[in-house]
């Protein structure tokens, strides 16, 4: 069986809600898969951006890990994602750290003081999460940014939630929708950040914010059937 099969018939016994331990989990393996992907992904923002992406991304995720050592029994999922949002803004140089900050902000106060997340809550993170870049950084579906992963994850989830699915099932949803939206924005011309200045230059380039939401929804769905 492959990983991928394993993962989906794992989705019949997936539990219903998922926790702070989660959320924990999440960004552990964002910061995993952020540092793997540092190069590669300071090789598509040399392409079309300034070349640091990676390095930001990295940087400002390296500087969570140790803030999630010893958090109190009572620490609840949104509080998680506030203490994400604030060392991000502060860590992360370039358009990444307000953008990303925003996100995770916005996610925290959709889940509120919630101790457990179902699906719905979930599609409410992730949507609280888009609106946030876009009311940060005004751009929209088709301006080739991290929009462009972030919207169709965002109705992916929402269409799986509406059909019933679990937690999981969710986020593989939304995972799935990102890489696939990321990918599709390649052929476009950038209307927004630093990609704008090139014009027809970057078509048949990838946005490295697409490509790292991309990467941030997919550690967040690998680890949602994993156990602490």
């Amino acid at each position: 069986m492959t990983p991928n099969e394993q993962f989906d018939a794992a989705l019949t016994d997936e539990v219903p809600t998922l926790d702070t331990a989660w959320t924990v989990r999440w960004i552990r393996r964002s910061a995993e898969v952020l540092a793997t992907n540092r190069a590669a992904l300071n090789t598509l923002d040399r392409d079309i951006g300034d070349g640091d992406h990676g390095e930001n991304m990295d940087r400002g995720f390296q500087a969570v890990l140790p803030k999630l050592e010893g958090l109190a029994d009572e620490t609840t999922p949104g509080a998680v994602l506030k203490l994400v949002a604030t060392t991000l803004i502060s860590t992360v140089g370039g358009a990444a750290g307000p953008l990303y900050g925003t996100a995770f902000l916005k996610a925290a106060g959709a889940v509120g003081s919630a101790e457990s997340l179902d699906a719905a809550a979930l599609v409410a993170l992730m949507t609280a999460a888009r609106d946030g870049i876009v009311l940060r950084g005004k751009a929209e579906e088709g301006d080739k940014t991290m929009i462009d992963a972030w919207s169709p994850a965002v109705n992916a989830a929402a269409s799986a939630q509406a059909a019933g699915s679990g937690v999981a099932a969710v986020l593989h949803a939304a995972a799935d929708a990102a890489e696939q939206g990321a990918q599709a924005a390649e052929p476009l011309v950038a209307r927004k950040g630093r990609a704008s200045y090139l014009g027809e230059r970057a078509i048949g380039h990838r946005d490295p914010g697409s490509q790292s939401t991309a990467l941030l929804l997919r550690a967040g769905a690998d680890v949602a059937l994993v156990a602490e």
